[in-house]
């Protein structure tokens, strides 16, 4: 019966999608049906990575994280998770067969704003590096 808890999963993934950007599920939309089901499958993965950091500020952002994290690596290699969304991304890894290094630097992308909130425009580092003409 995994079945339906990969369906359940896969439908998380979806209204995680839905619910969070109107205009990409209205875009994904205007893929092929045989591939949709993944991109809302990687869009639920990267949004609640991006939750953590961008919106959790009451809770231990770092740890939460970090055990997301975890439990990602778990997912990919037990080919299953109690947390529907890493279910529904690890059988999208799987499919397609996506190297770990892609994953793994938008995790380290990620990583990275846990810890820094600002950054310089191109022009502000320039001024930075450079002092102002």
């Amino acid at each position: 019966m995994k079945s339906i808890f990969d369906s359940v999963s896969r439908q998380c993934s979806q209204t995680v999608t839905n619910s969070y950007s109107t205009s990409f599920s209205v875009a994904t939309k205007l893929l092929a049906p045989s591939i949709r089901q993944d991109v809302y499958n990687i869009y639920g993965f990267v949004r609640f990575a991006d939750e953590i950091v961008d919106t959790f500020h009451d809770y231990d952002k770092e740890k939460l994280f970090n055990d997301f994290e975890v439990e990602m690596y778990k997912a990919i290699e037990d080919k299953i998770s109690l947390n529907p969304i890493l279910n529904a991304f690890q059988e999208t890894v799987h499919k397609y067969n996506i190297p770990a290094e892609l994953y793994e630097a938008f995790i380290n992308s990620m990583r990275m704003d846990l810890h820094k909130s600002t950054y310089l425009t191109t022009e502000e580092y320039e001024k930075y590096i450079y002092g102002s003409a």
